[in-house]
């Protein structure tokens, strides 16, 4: 999935030299929770609208540089992985370096959840079922296996969560009873956590990720 047509520039980063009071006003004017931060050209990195409000605004942003937080992505970064640092840096944007450290721009988090959104997991119809197994006992080839062997389609799958010993994997099937799958499953040692023939586990998810983008956007 392509994301550099996502580039956005609509904000200029501001310089060390710039006021704390300056990036009050930048906030108080955006629903952002980070601004990029420059130093001579030189992206630095963000700092957070919390942080911000701790400082006295005539004071400069160069002067509070332990608070600047270096997070970043490149272009070629995968669309999964920029989302997942988004999720680490409780931020909805995230600044684009080229492979030079040169600053392109930033990414909003309502665009690339909008993208989530469009992927074959969610836009094409199908089961939800989530299975468990010992960590070291579950492969992603042998689950494809199981549910092509019952000429079903593998549309998506991802660790759901890991606790212990145990991880549970939510995968969506197309093209086929989920019943058949199940058992499949049972034979080769998988518990069976859930199963939906529906789509409604899917409309859930997508509820939480428009909520994930409503509170990161607070």
């Amino acid at each position: 999935m392509e994301l550099q047509n996502f580039v956005i520039n609509d904000i200029k980063p501001l310089n060390f030299t710039d006021k704390i009071g300056d990036l009050k006003v930048l906030f108080n004017q955006l629903t952002y929770s980070h601004i990029p931060i420059m130093n001579n050209d030189v992206y630095m990195g963000c700092i957070s609208e919390t942080d911000t409000h701790c400082f006295e605004g005539g004071i400069a942003i160069g002067d509070c540089n332990y608070a600047i937080e270096g997070f970043y992505v490149r272009p070629t970064t995968n669309w999964l992985d920029v989302l997942e640092a988004f999720a680490q840096n409780d931020s909805n944007i995230m600044p684009v370096l080229d492979q030079n450290n040169k600053y392109l721009g930033y990414y909003e988090l309502n665009d690339i959840i909008h993208l989530f959104n469009e992927t074959p997991f969610f836009s094409e119809p199908g089961g939800i079922l989530i299975v468990e197994k010992g960590i070291n006992d579950y492969s992603f080839s042998e689950i494809s296996q199981i549910v092509e062997s019952n000429d079903a389609k593998l549309l998506g799958a991802f660790i759901s969560k890991m606790d212990g010993d145990l991880i549970k994997i939510t995968l969506k099937i197309g093209n086929a009873s989920l019943n058949e799958v199940i058992q499949t499953f049972r034979r080769y040692g998988y518990n069976i956590v859930s199963g939906h023939e529906d789509d409604t586990y899917i409309e859930s998810l997508k509820e939480r990720s428009k909520y994930l983008d409503k509170y990161l956007n607070m």
